[in-house]
C-alpha cells in the first residue's frame, strides 16, 4: 500500500508539473495571439515586433527590413486611388458553378465561403478613379479570394474594364496577383486568358497605356496572359513570379534552380521586368509614368500640363519661357 502511495503521489506531481506546462503554453499561445490580433503586427520575416498603426502607415510595408506585407484589395484602392473618385464597376457580376465541380467540398460551397469571408463577389476589383488628378482604370486582384484565381468573373471584369478604358482613352493598371486558372472552371478559366489579351491589343492599337503591377504571388495563367503584356511592367520586391511552381520546374529539368529564381530582381536582371518599385512609391511611379504618357487630346498647351504635373511630385517649380 505505502508503495502504491508513493506510486499515486509520484504520478499526482509529476501530473502537477504537465498541467502547469500545458497552462504555460497555452498562456504564451494566447499572448501571441493577442499581440497578433491586437495593437502589435510581428514581421513574418526579421521577427520585429512594429506598432500596427504605423505598419498601416507605412502601407503595410515593414519599417525594419522592407518586407512587402500582404494587402487586400480595399487597402490597394486606399493606398492608390484619390479620395472620394474611386466608381466601381461590375459588382453585380457573380459566378457560377457551371461543371458542378467538387473535391473536399463542392465549388458552389466554396464560393460561398469566400464571399461570406472576404466580403467580395470574386477574385478581383475594377472600377474608374484618379491618382493625384489624373483619371485611371484600375483592376486589383485579392489574394484572399481563392488565391484570387482567374476564373470566368475574373475575365470579365478585366476585360470590361479594358473596354470603357479604351472608349475614355483612359491608362490601365492592373495590380496582379494569382494562384493560376482556377481548376474548378476548367477551360472556362483558360478562355479569359485570351479574352482579357485580346482587350488589351484594342486598347494597345489606341496607342494607350496598360501598366501591370506584380505583387507577391503573380503565377501561372494571370503571369502567361496579361500581367506580361504591359506598356511598362513594374514589380514590388521579393515578389514572387512565374508560371509553374519551383518543385516543378526542378522535377523537369531535374537540377537545381538558384535561391533567388523566380523573384522579381532575378526577372528584372533578364528583362522580364521593367522596373521595381517599393510600395511606398508606387503612387508616385505611377502618376509619373502616366502623366508622361497621356495622349494629346488629353492634355493643354502642347503638353504643358503633363511637365507641370511631373515637376510637381518632385517638388521644383517649372517657369515657362
Amino acid at each position: 500500500m505505502a508503495n502504491n502511495d508513493e506510486t499515486r503521489g509520484f504520478k499526482s506531481l509529476f501530473d502537477w508539473f504537465a498541467n502547469r506546462r500545458k497552462t504555460e503554453s497555452i498562456s504564451i499561445e494566447r499572448q501571441e495571439r493577442e499581440i497578433a490580433d491586437g495593437l502589435w503586427h510581428k514581421c513574418t520575416k526579421c521577427g520585429v515586433l512594429t506598432y500596427t498603426k504605423d505598419l498601416k502607415a507605412n502601407q503595410m510595408v515593414c519599417i525594419e527590413c522592407g518586407h512587402h506585407n500582404r494587402v487586400d484589395s480595399d487597402e490597394r484602392i486606399n493606398q492608390l486611388i484619390d479620395a472620394n473618385t474611386w466608381t466601381a464597376m461590375d459588382e453585380h457580376l457573380l459566378p457560377t458553378d457551371p461543371l458542378q465541380f467538387r473535391d473536399r467540398k463542392s465549388y458552389s460551397d466554396r464560393l460561398r465561403d469566400m464571399q461570406e469571408k472576404t466580403g467580395l463577389t470574386d477574385a478581383v476589383r475594377t472600377g474608374l478613379g484618379e491618382i493625384n488628378g489624373l483619371a485611371i482604370a484600375l483592376g486589383v486582384m485579392d489574394f484572399r479570394f481563392i488565391g484570387a484565381s482567374m476564373g470566368s468573373v475574373v475575365g470579365e471584369k478585366l476585360t470590361r474594364l479594358i473596354e470603357q478604358a479604351t472608349q475614355r482613352r483612359y491608362p490601365v493598371v492592373i495590380i496582379c496577383t494569382s494562384g493560376g486558372a482556377r481548376m474548378q472552371e476548367g477551360l472556362l478559366s483558360l478562355m479569359q486568358m485570351a479574352k482579357v489579351s485580346a482587350a488589351l491589343e484594342l486598347h494597345r492599337q489606341q496607342k494607350l497605356l496598360y501598366i501591370p503591377v506584380l505583387t507577391n504571388p503573380t503565377t501561372g495563367g494571370v503571369t502567361a496572359s496579361f500581367a506580361m503584356l504591359g506598356d511598362i511592367i513594374l514589380a514590388e520586391p521579393k515578389a514572387t513570379i512565374g508560371f509553374a511552381g519551383r518543385r516543378v520546374i526542378e522535377q523537369t529539368l531535374r537540377e537545381k534552380l538558384p535561391e533567388d529564381f523566380q523573384s522579381a530582381e532575378d526577372l528584372l536582371k533578364h528583362g522580364f521586368v521593367d522596373e521595381i518599385i517599393p510600395r511606398t512609391q508606387l503612387k508616385k511611379t505611377l502618376t509619373q509614368l502616366i502623366a508622361l504618357h497621356q495622349p494629346p487630346a488629353m492634355t493643354a498647351n502642347n503638353n504643358l500640363l503633363v511637365w507641370e504635373t511631373t515637376t510637381k511630385l518632385n517638388h521644383t517649380v517649372v517657369t515657362e519661357q
